[in-house]
Formats: C-alpha cells, sequence, structure tokens
C-alpha cells in the first residue's frame, strides 16, 4: 500500500513534502520533521495497525512520538493518511490551529501523547506496553519514535535498563540518529541497547524497504530496537 485517500483526494508518499511545504512560520524545526519522514511513512503506510476508523480501539498499535517538537512531517503523514484535514495544515502554529508546535492528544486525532520535553516518549512508552500486559490485551504494539541527542536524557536509559529484563516484546522503538546527540556511545547506539536485552537493527533511514523488513523482524521476549541513519544534522 503506497496511496489513501481523503476527500477524494489520494496522496502518497511523492505528496508529503507539498504536505509540509503547507506548514509555514517560526519554530518549523524543519531538519527534526524532514529527518523522521521515512520512518513515518512507513510506519503508517505499511505496518501500524491503526487508522482514522479504529484510533480508539482498545487493539490498536499505539504510535507515541517522543522527537515532538519537529511535528511537522508528523503533521503531512496523518493529514495523508486520512487522520486530520489536509485544510488543517496552512495553520500549523496559529493561535487558534490545532496543530501546535508540539501534538497535542487531545486536539489532533490519531496523537496519543502531547509531547514537550524531550526524553519522555520511551518511558510512556514503557508504561503504555505495561498497561496493555496487564489488560491481557497481547496484540497491539506500541511505538515510539526518538531521536539519537534525546537520548541523551537520563528518564531513558532508565527505561531502556527496565524494558528489556521486563521482557516488553510489544514495545518498539525507532531512534532517528542523524548525528546530533553529544555523547558517543561505544559499539554505538544499537549496541546501547543491546546491552539491556534488546534485539536491535540498524538501517538507512530513507530505504523503505530496509526500514520495512527491521520494523517487522521477528523478536521472541524482547523488546526491539531499529536505529534508522539519516543525514547528519546541519543545522
Amino acid at each position: 500500500m503506497t496511496t489513501t485517500e481523503e476527500r477524494g483526494r489520494t496522496y502518497g508518499y511523492a505528496d508529503l513534502p507539498r504536505l509540509m511545504g503547507l506548514m509555514t512560520g517560526d519554530e518549523k524545526h524543519g531538519p527534526a520533521a524532514t529527518s523522521t519522514l521515512d520512518v513515518l511513512w512507513v510506519l503508517y503506510d505499511r505496518v501500524l495497525r491503526v487508522g482514522p476508523g479504529s484510533q480508539d480501539d482498545p487493539g490498536r498499535d499505539r504510535f507515541l512520538l517522543s522527537k515532538g517538537h519537529g511535528p511537522m512531517a508528523y503533521y503531512a503523514v496523518l493529514a495523508a493518511r486520512g487522520f486530520v484535514p489536509v485544510e488543517w495544515l496552512p495553520g500549523f502554529g496559529s493561535y487558534d490551529s490545532p496543530l501546535g508546535h508540539h501534538p497535542d492528544r487531545t486536539l489532533v486525532p490519531g496523537v496519543e501523547i502531547g509531547s514537550g520535553s524531550l526524553g519522555h516518549g520511551l518511558p510512556l512508552a514503557v508504561g503504555t506496553a505495561l498497561g496493555l500486559r496487564a489488560q491481557g490485551l497481547n496484540e497491539p504494539r506500541v511505538w515510539v519514535l526518538t531521536g539519537d541527542a534525546e537520548l541523551d536524557e537520563g528518564s531513558n536509559h532508565e527505561a531502556i535498563a527496565f524494558a528489556g529484563p521486563a521482557g516488553l516484546e510489544q514495545l518498539h522503538t525507532v531512534v532517528v540518529d542523524n548525528a546530533s546527540a553529544s555523547h558517543a556511545r561505544p559499539g554505538g547506539i544499537a549496541a546501547r541497547f543491546e546491552a539491556a536485552g534488546w534485539s536491535a537493527v540498524t538501517v538507512d533511514g530513507r530505504d523503505h524497504e530496509a526500514l520495512h523488513a527491521a520494523f517487522t523482524a521477528p523478536h521472541p521476549g524482547r523488546p526491539h530496537v531499529v536505529v534508522a541513519r539519516v543525514e547528519p544534522k546541519t543545522s
């Protein structure tokens, strides 16, 4: 599946730059947004079991955008997939627009969390996976998208260290690595997760087939992380 229809208009991956271009104004965080574009598209187009008609279904997959300070690509994908009207996009960041500089779960259909300070998404995803397990909901998967620099936050280290031994198989993390982290990790990002008992794969973050294969790789009994490498941040 590579296209979707919304109000009689068909949207595909090739439309995403135009949809992002409808969003103007200050504080766009363009590099943060464009670094996530391919990951978001592959997830919503081919992986996540959620749609505009099932966004409140208890059996849906949950996607949490922890890298919430650059939401333009996220909004473009949500619009392309029919969660929000394309007509909302030009108002991005304005006073009366539901599309704020950070996504708001109470205003934007399909958004699971209101993101703010970096470092909250992965711990929230761990809690979501634990909550699903406690309810006996074993089918829904939890996905969280973080940035490489965000892993500098101690809250993420605690979440990584807990999730592996807890065997949170429903938990999936995507780390978009654009070489913006302040602190290097011996062996790279994937090695940090593997040391805590996670399944880990590193791929080209612009290669849709490689992303899909990594997202759908089996990882019985363990949480899974995909490190998606993209071009280094330049601004």
